[in-house]
């Protein structure tokens, strides 16, 4: 019997405390930033790097900027529409918590078109750097999740069951960690395995991350405990399967039409 009992704040200054989740957020961000860079390096996704990875460190803002709005709204209106309604106010309380990661998905690409269009760069190009770079964040949040506690699975009998104390007594599945180990590492390795075999146009990596991580999400939310607030849809879907199935039509639509641009080439 595993029993959670991780402190959340890593260290406690009085007015001021530094949490596991925040750091998460800036190491994920620096992470991405640097290893981003080194992708763009590499010609494989763009045989003209220079001006893509000059402006990649200009880009790092615009992507804060929509992971922090996307996020928020994102949640706000996918998980608690009606809370927030009557509770503007409460929108802007990020220190409360409630961040929707396809939220936070939708504002990075919305940030990096309007980014790449103003600089006249193929957005395509930026969307796959970052798609390359984004399991590093996903699986240093989903290692935040279970540090705080939160996102705790179902019940389960299995030994390696965890006693999340916080909520009950009962030993769950800890699908923090599956989640940390399939949206992120798993998903990391194959998409970076596929870009040193230059076997990706522009635009394909982001086809192909919308596919994986929806299925992997959807796995995982198999032995996640869905939100209190929301709940199962159609009985056995929550939320962030339904979000997912949506990521995957749309990816399997993107990948399509590649395929279909490469044989009429």
């Amino acid at each position: 019997m595993i029993v959670h009992n991780f402190d959340p704040v890593l260290i406690d200054f009085g007015i001021l405390q530094i949490r596991w989740y925040s750091l998460a957020y800036i190491f994920g961000i620096l992470a991405g930033w640097m290893y981003g860079k080194v992708i763009i390096g590499r010609e494989i996704l763009n045989k003209n790097q220079n001006d893509y990875s000059k402006n990649f460190d200009d880009l790092i803002g615009y992507i804060i900027i929509g992971v922090i709005l996307g996020g928020r709204l994102g949640y706000v209106i996918f998980y608690d529409p009606i809370f927030y309604l009557e509770n503007i106010s409460e929108i802007f309380k990020l220190w409360n918590g409630g961040m929707s990661f396809h939220g936070g998905f939708i504002g990075v690409i919305i940030a990096t078109y309007i980014f790449s269009n103003f600089k006249k760069l193929n957005y395509k190009i930026y969307f796959d750097t970052i798609c390359c770079v984004a399991p590093i964040g996903l699986f240093l949040g989903r290692i935040a999740n279970f540090i705080n506690g939160e996102l705790y699975g179902i019940p389960t009998e299995k030994p390696w069951g965890i006693i999340f104390p916080k909520i009950d007594n009962v030993m769950r599945h800890p699908s923090q960690i599956y989640e940390a180990l399939l949206e992120g590492f798993v998903l990391f390795v194959i998409l970076n395995f596929l870009t040193t075999k230059k076997i990706l146009g522009n635009g394909l990596i982001s086809s192909l991350f919308l596919i994986l991580y929806g299925t992997f999400r959807i796995i995982s939310e198999q032995f996640r405990e869905p939100d209190r607030h929301v709940g199962y849809i159609f009985e056995y879907l929550s939320m962030g399967s339904l979000l997912s199935i949506v990521m995957i039509v749309f990816g399997l639509l993107f990948l399509s039409k590649i395929i279909f641009n490469e044989k009429n080439r």
